[in-house]
């Protein structure tokens, strides 16, 4: 054992020995499938001091939440949306794709996607920002 402490989401053996999937793994899968959709400005690590609070590529899975049992899962997305998009519409895509890529990568069967919008980012004169959440 080498200390890490990661929690398997999916475990499966076959004739040649086990396959292993961590929840990490599904987590980055979701964020990246979200990111996908246009319309959406990226991933939030949460609302800090009344602002959605903007991850870079390297923390998307910090954005996502998953429960998963044997064979199905459950997931929280939470993200900033771009300004001027009809946030309903892209919220559908956001749920599409995520479960799309989920059950093509891994082979669980997701049974709800939850799409949390925490934000709005706009763009002036080149610079991201973010609209305060109430």
């Amino acid at each position: 054992m080498n200390g890490n402490k990661e929690v398997v989401v999916r475990e499966e053996q076959t004739s040649l020995g086990s396959i292993r999937i961590a929840d990490e793994v599904v987590r980055v899968i979701a964020g990246l499938a979200a990111t996908e959709v246009t319309g959406v400005a990226g991933m939030s690590g949460g609302v800090v001091g009344g602002i959605a609070e903007m991850l870079g590529r390297k923390n998307l899975s910090k954005g996502v939440k998953v429960e998963v049992g044997e064979k199905e899962a459950a997931v929280d997305i939470f993200v900033i949306m771009e300004y001027g998009t009809r946030i309903p519409d892209v919220a559908v895509q956001i749920q599409e794709n995520v479960k799309r890529a989920i059950e093509a990568m891994t082979g669980l069967s997701v049974v709800e996607v939850n799409v949390n919008v925490q934000g709005v980012s706009f763009s002036q004169e080149g610079k991201e920002e973010e609209h305060r959440v109430r």
